[in-house]
């Protein structure tokens, strides 16, 4: 593969090794892994995380030995893929140990050590995924996503400059990191085809709808953890990602951490921590975390945007009632992975306010002037009554069907849907990015930035008696919730108006009201004069805005008993609250930085846990490409405050120098009288 790969790059100069537009293509172990015994779960969510650090670093060496490549073909091979492999390989063995110690290893893991080289332009990921058939919308939307706009301007940019390069490779990489994204990534809105829609829920036994408002993470809370997929571990994600809601959410926050943390939501019952991979201009832009890992180390690079508006709606089953969700229930809708798994949990959905009705999964929607870009993700609403988490991270949780049915002893749970809007400029495709910079979200750095990868997190911290309100208000066909206004608000936007006439909407946050505020998306939306446009654009001010305020009043009463809601099972009364499984959060002592297992292939030596002290401090440079073990280092949350902050703090000291240089001139007036 590799040798081919070499062919093509080498009949042109200006081939995909010096526009960056080669990856590797890895089989996902941790998808593979549907059942881990919670004595091994620690030890392998380690084993899986180094396999992703394995993964970035040899793509980095990739990047870093493109002229090496096109001189020798047998070196992408030597030099990266063998080594990667024979690395993998012993990560997997100590996958399949620890499993060993406590059950029966699952066959076939030792197959998943070789990944490949693939082109960007390769269709091997969709070919693999085909297109999602979920029943929410996941295939929709491709209809514009042939590249209409796709080729133009990607021929000026070619370079790892500032993603306004000068004329160099002819494919192009926009991004300014040298990984994407590029002009063939967007497409122009208008010429996409309306999406077909799925059952609505607003016409079923649940239509209620209940808004939780949060904010926009105005006061920067970032970090490229995971602490569902990689508890434990620093850099988990390998990207930025913006919180809102729970403000105690790393790698190291335990179950306890995340009940007693500080919320950004307008109702303090909603401790809730809302997740996802910043959005970033290719303006070259240097952020905090430039020479950190998971941000420019790892090809995140530029600035990163603060959502204009961000609404989340939960909205009930168009075939049943629903039931509360389980305490601490972890779902992740999206691969991040989706462009080298193949698009089979892709869940991305891409669209422009007023044309929410064509929504967009593999490609950044190009916005006509007045319209905003907006990203939206539709929750799984499926559970399967027993666990809060499973050990893909997937299997607890589902879609319904496309009438809203709900796989066999799996309950239909309240499903949420995200909006988050954004104003930011439409691309200059003609040139790359050059005039008007491309966009992208945060990505592992083989996934190149693709919009396909784009992916949501959510843990449920409602305190029981607000969940149990949701639940009633859904099933009763109310409007409920702190989430009038869109969220826009610095951390707690929203005004207690109850979610709005049309929150949740049609399909709650599909294609016509987009699950916000009052008319807050979808042909409702419109433009750029939305309720929260002009809110929590200012990193520097209100950040706690939303901490402060009392919890919202309610003038609905409790729940009564709801029914279970399972497909076919909509009067089903629920005799008994669910035992949960799941494997325990990583310990809230929080070292000062994880060391994952080393490549040693000896049994036990599985690197040191989440508790321990590291010996020394690791080397917070670039991940070693010859070695892709060094462990990565978490920036530290971007600074709050600023320039306004600052001013605050100064100007009584220069009020005190104005008077006392004011006191000199009197005494001396004074003096010469005398």
């Amino acid at each position: 593969m590799a040798a081919n790969v070499y062919a093509s790059a080498t009949e042109d100069d200006q081939g995909p090794w010096t526009s960056g537009s080669v990856t590797i293509d890895c089989p996902d172990v941790g998808s593979r892994l549907t059942s881990v015994p919670d004595a091994a779960g620690e030890e392998v969510d380690r084993e899986l995380a180094l396999l992703d650090q394995q993964i970035a670093a040899a793509y980095q060496q990739l990047q870093n030995s493109a002229q090496a490549v096109r001189d020798d073909a047998g070196f992408a091979d030597n030099a990266v893929m063998n080594p990667l492999k024979e690395k993998r390989a012993a990560t997997i063995e100590r996958i399949g140990i620890a499993i060993d110690r406590v059950a029966d290893r699952p066959e076939g893991l030792s197959d998943l050590a070789a990944c490949t080289l693939r082109t960007a332009d390769d269709n091997a990921g969709e070919e693999a995924g085909g297109d999602g058939g979920d029943g929410q919308n996941q295939g929709d939307g491709q209809q514009g996503g042939d590249g209409q706009q796709g080729g133009d301007g990607q021929q000026d940019n070619g370079g790892e400059g500032d993603g306004q390069q000068d004329d160099g490779g002819g494919e192009g990489n926009g991004g300014q990191a040298g990984n994407g994204p590029v002009a063939a990534d967007f497409v122009d809105i208008t010429t996409v085809q309306p999406s077909q829609q799925a059952a609505d829920p607003g016409a079923g036994p649940s239509k209620g709808t209940f808004a939780t408002s949060c904010g926009v993470n105005a006061n920067g809370l970032f970090n490229s953890d995971n602490v569902i997929v990689a508890p434990g571990v620093t850099n988990g994600a390998h990207h930025f990602h913006d919180y809102v809601g729970n403000q105690a959410n790393d790698a190291f926050a335990s179950d306890d951490d995340l009940a007693n943390g500080e919320t950004t939501c307008v109702d303090q019952g909603d401790r809730s921590s809302y997740f996802w991979p910043v959005l970033r201009l290719q303006n070259g832009t240097q952020e905090q975390d430039a020479q950190s890992p998971g941000g420019g180390v790892e090809g995140n690079a530029g600035e990163i945007v603060t959502p204009k508006e961000v609404t989340m709606t939960f909205v009930g089953n168009p075939r049943s009632e629903v039931t509360a969700m389980p305490r601490l229930l972890r779902i992740i809708t999206g691969d991040a992975k989706a462009f080298v798994n193949g698009t089979a949990n892709a869940n991305a959905s891409w669209s422009c306010t007023g044309f929410e009705d064509r929504q967009l999964k593999d490609k950044y929607p190009v916005c006509p002037a007045g319209s905003d870009v907006v990203r939206s993700f539709r929750f799984q609403s499926c559970w399967d009554g027993n666990n809060i988490d499973s050990a893909n991270h997937r299997t607890h949780v589902a879609f319904a069907a496309a009438d809203g049915s709900c796989p066999a002893g799996f309950k239909a749970i309240p499903q949420l849907v995200q909006r988050i809007v954004y104003d930011v400029d439409a691309p200059s495709l003609q040139d790359g990015g050059r005039t008007t910079p491309l966009f992208a979200v945060d990505s592992f750095p083989e996934q190149l930035h693709k919009p396909v990868t784009d992916h949501g997190d959510f843990i449920n911290v409602f305190d029981e008696d607000l969940m149990n309100e949701m639940v009633a208000c859904i099933n009763e066909g109310r409007t409920c919730g702190a989430g009038g206004n869109g969220g826009g608000g610095d951390n707690g936007g929203g005004d207690d108006a109850g979610g709005g006439d049309d929150a949740g909407g049609d399909n709650g946050g599909g294609a016509d009201n987009g699950g916000g505020g009052d008319n807050a998306g979808g042909d409702n939306g419109g433009g750029a004069d939305q309720p929260g446009q002009d809110q929590g654009q200012d990193q520097d001010q209100g950040q706690d805005d939303g901490q402060q305020q009392p919890p919202a009043q309610n003038p609905t009463e409790p729940s009564t008993e709801p029914a279970a809601g399972g497909a076919g099972s909509a009067d089903t009364p629920r005799t008994a609250e669910p035992r949960v499984y799941t494997k325990p959060s990583a310990k809230s002592t929080k070292p000062a930085a994880e060391t994952p297992a080393q490549d040693t292939g000896a049994k036990g030596e599985i690197g040191t846990p989440a508790t321990a002290a590291p010996d020394e401090s690791p080397d917070q440079s670039p991940v070693a490409a010859d070695t892709g073990d060094t462990p990565s280092v978490v920036p530290a949350p971007q600074a709050q405050g600023g320039l306004a902050e600052t001013g605050a703090d100064l100007w009584p000291a220069a009020a005190g120098a104005l008077l006392l240089i004011g006191g000199f001139v009197i005494l001396r007036r004074s003096a010469k009288r005398t």
